[in-house]
């Protein structure tokens, strides 16, 4: 594999919506060429330092535990406001947070990014009975 990683760890990926990939209709994942090279641009030469601390090092003095990386799908800027909806795995995050917070992080589609759920902030439904939550 062009990654240097073994099957079950790139399958892991994909589960984890490290990286993307589309759908077929057989429900199988398909992953693009400029994925593959998105994923080997990210990848440290063997032997180099990193000069900048990854992002879970920058929030690590931040006081919430729950952090879910994943990839901006979508932004929409609107006013004073922007929506933002995040990938993480195979679920769809949707943030509404200021435009100015937008310009500020420089968020764009596809680019890496944390969503922190605070845990005041969080709801829960029931599922119907006989189904399960999706």
């Amino acid at each position: 594999m062009q990654l240097g990683v073994g099957y079950s760890t790139f399958k892991r990926w994909v589960h984890s919506g490290h990286v993307r990939t589309t759908r077929t209709e057989g429900g199988h994942h398909r992953v693009s060429e400029s994925e593959i090279e998105r994923l080997l641009a990210r990848q440290q030469p063997q032997g180099r330092r990193r000069t900048k601390p990854d992002a879970e090092e920058q929030l690590s003095e931040l006081s919430a535990r729950n952090r879910l990386p994943g990839f901006v799908e979508e932004v929409r800027i609107d006013g004073l406001l922007a929506q933002v909806r995040l990938r993480v795995g195979r679920y769809s995050l949707t943030a509404v947070i200021t435009a100015d917070a937008v310009r500020a992080l420089k968020l764009r589609r596809g680019d890496d990014a944390i969503a922190i759920v605070k845990s005041t902030e969080v709801m829960i439904a029931r599922a119907a009975k006989g189904g399960r939550a999706r």
